[in-house]
């Protein structure tokens, strides 16, 4: 399997679609749902919704995953039924495999239910017509290329020890972003304040993040700099980022970095260790890059 624990968590939708053929002189008595061995119209629906639970326990490599909704849309139209299969969960993973494994299943339901009527009928058509949701709904293209700063904030740290810095470096790469400026400078509050500005102001850079002194010990002044110098702060932001960590970690509740605006520059702290920050990382992106947007007045529209 995948591992899947690092994803964040996302509305998911599929619909898969199923067509079985069937010879047109039992169209009536399939309308009518006087099938011998039933309504075909009920037991699509059923054995839809169950085959989209199952799924995971038909599929070796699909995730058990929890499943919001199950909606089967059963129709009959000129030589055979259409059967549409939609799902919808909020999780880590898409839902194609169970709507898929839905429509098949009822579409296999079907055809046990009308074989002694029609001996030439088949199954075709199983295909994925639609799926939504996962990280790749929200990637947005700017206009220009973005440019970034990463300031590492330690008293013992150095550039070459610095992996968190550069952590978030090969993240900020990844995601489009140009590195104007990487510093490493001691957890001193005028110092740490006076850089922030110079990236904000001077550099112009889109997004600030910094690593380090985001914690509860006498030297770590982090987030008080940075409450100095923003002019809007986006708490939801590091809501997020909290929240995204303390289902990995208990340890996350003690962050206590921030997230803001200043000018045109988004700055978000993030804790000191490997670890949180790459738990920060996955939170942050894609969703963060809709903002670079807003600031400069462009609004919701993608």
């Amino acid at each position: 399997m995948i591992d899947v624990g690092d994803k964040p968590a996302s509305l998911r939708t599929a619909v898969a679609q199923a067509l079985l053929s069937f010879d047109n002189k039992i169209m009536s008595i399939i309308k009518d749902g006087n099938s011998p061995k039933g309504n075909i119209f009920e037991i699509a629906k059923v054995s839809g919704t169950l085959g989209a639970k199952k799924t995971s326990d038909l599929i070796p490599y699909c995730h058990p995953i929890p499943i919001d909704d199950v909606k089967v849309d059963v129709t009959i139209e000129t030589g055979y039924v259409r059967i549409l299969v939609k799902v919808k969960s909020i999780w880590k993973t898409g839902v194609e495999m169970e709507a898929l494994t839905g429509a098949t299943i009822a579409a296999l339901s079907v055809y046990d239910i009308l074989k002694p009527l029609d001996v030439s009928l088949s199954i075709d058509n199983i295909k994925l017509l639609e799926k939504h949701g996962g990280i790749g709904d929200f990637k947005e293209k700017n206009d220009k290329k973005l440019e970034a700063a990463v300031i590492t904030i330690s008293d013992s740290r150095k550039k070459d020890q610095d992996e968190s810095g550069k952590l978030i470096i090969k993240a900020l790469t990844k995601n489009g972003f140009n590195i104007a400026a990487y510093k490493v400078i001691p957890d001193d509050i005028k110092i740490i304040e006076k850089e922030l500005i110079h990236a904000s102001d001077e550099l112009k850079v889109n997004i600030v993040i910094t690593t380090g002194g985001t914690g509860v010990g006498p030297r770590d002044v982090t987030p008080e700099a940075t409450k100095r110098i923003l002019e809007k702060e986006v708490s939801g932001i590091t809501e997020n980022l909290r929240n995204y960590g303390q289902s990995r970690t208990p340890l996350s509740m003690l962050s206590r970095g921030v997230s803001g605006i200043r000018g045109n520059t988004l700055i978000v702290n993030m804790p000191g260790s490997t670890n949180a920050v790459s738990q920060s990382i996955n939170a942050l992106f894609p969703g963060v890059m809709h903002i670079f947007k807003m600031i400069v007045g462009q609004g919701h529209h993608k």
